[in-house]
Parts: C-alpha cells; structure tokens; sequence
C-alpha cells in the first residue's frame, strides 16, 4: 500500500473535501523503520503524527532498571501521536518497530490545520482517542489474564476498531509472527492460540491469512484460564 492510497483509506480523511485531501497527501511523507528500531523516543519532540502504512509497532515505556512495560500495539492502517501533539510536547514514550515498518509522518502543521478547519476531522480525533483508552483499559484486563489465547482473540478482535483502523474486511493478511507480536506472545504461542480458535469455530487460519468467522464470539472469548481473580 503506498502512503497515498493509506491516507484516503483513513477514517478521517472521509470528512474531507478533494481538494484538501489531495493537500494533505501533498504534505506528508513516509519512511521506512527496520525492526527493532525507534519510530519515535520519549523526550523528544513531537513533530508529526504518525501512520502505519505496513508492519507492526508497539508503544511503550522504558523503567529505570531497564525493563520495557508496553503501553499498546499498533497494526497496518493505524495512527498515533495525536494526543502529544494536542499539546505540542514531547513523546511520553518509546514508539518502536515490532516488523519492518513504512512510516507515514503529516507535519504538525498540516494535523494543526486540520483541526482548525475540519470538524469531521476533530470528531475523529475524539473518537479515537476514547478508542485508545478503552484499548488501554482492556490491556490492562487482558495482561492480567495471562492466558495467550485471550489476548490473541482480543488482539485479533482489536483490528475491528472503526476508530482506529480501516474495515480489514474478514480475511486478514497478518502472519502468526505479526500476530504474536501485538499480542505480546512468541510466534509460537500464537499458533498454539489459532488452533485452539480455529476449534472454536472463531477463525478460520489458512496459507493466504487468519480469516474471522465470529467477530463477537472473539471479543468476548474467555478461557478457563483467563478468568479474572476475586477482587
């Protein structure tokens, strides 16, 4: 997907006219990030927000005795940064490649002129930033399950998010590696996790993609050993 046809696929650029979106697309720019690598690093400071054209990438925080705590993931057709630039600071956080990446970056002027003059646009943002905090709110859940078949069935129902993402439509083109990587769980843990779904009737795992056969039953998948301990 090239970084034009990721802008007019975005939620938020249907709220806007041709011609400012044509703008947009001429103000932005991509980037390539291997692996591994920072996307941004926290203290610095916000400049763009950000867009997955394709790959994987997590937010996250680094404590002093250098472990990483990750705040989310973030898949192909996503955006952040939104919240930083609002207020024009620096990044709280370490945005980082889970797979090779291609960056899109829309210039903080061109997100500022965006929302001075597009309400669709600030509708979005709202939006979506309500999205990201029930997102953080359900990993907070789902960290606690510790049972890697939840957090693949809600990593995978996580991709239906119309504030977040484009409609993927059912058939997802996502390898278990990928998969594995936003869930926070090995490639191999995540194959374990398909098969126990593909069982359940939820999915549908196949050379070409994982297809979704029960989005609900995926939201709402529990096992055994993900029930949540007595408060």
């Amino acid at each position: 997907m090239s970084l034009a046809e990721m802008v007019r696929k975005s939620v938020w650029s249907r709220g806007l006219s041709t011609q400012a979106l044509e703008a947009v697309i001429a103000q932005c720019h991509q980037t390539e990030v291997a692996a591994g690598q920072a996307i941004v690093r926290a203290g610095e400071p916000a400049l763009h927000w950000l867009g997955l054209i394709s790959g994987v990438a997590c937010m996250s925080v680094s404590m002093p005795d250098g472990k990483e705590t990750s705040l989310a993931s973030l898949a192909a057709g996503g955006w952040f940064g939104e919240g930083t630039l609002i207020k024009r600071g620096h990044w709280q956080y370490d945005g980082r490649a889970l797979s090779d990446c291609h960056v899109a970056l829309m210039p903080l002027d061109c997100f500022e002129q965006l929302r001075l003059t597009s309400l669709p646009f600030n509708h979005y943002l709202q939006q979506l930033m309500s999205a990201r905090m029930g997102g953080f709110i359900a990993k907070l859940c789902v960290d606690r399950m510790l049972d890697s078949t939840a957090r693949i069935a809600q990593s995978l129902a996580g991709l239906y998010q119309p504030e977040v993402y484009p409609d993927p439509g059912p058939l997802l083109h996502l390898s278990q590696a990928e998969l594995g990587q936003l869930a926070g769980v090995s490639r191999q843990r995540a194959n374990i996790a398909l098969q126990t779904l593909e069982r359940a009737g939820l999915v549908s795992v196949s050379r070409r993609g994982i297809r979704v056969l029960d989005l609900s039953g995926l939201r709402t998948y529990r096992s055994s050993a993900s029930a949540l301990p007595a408060q």
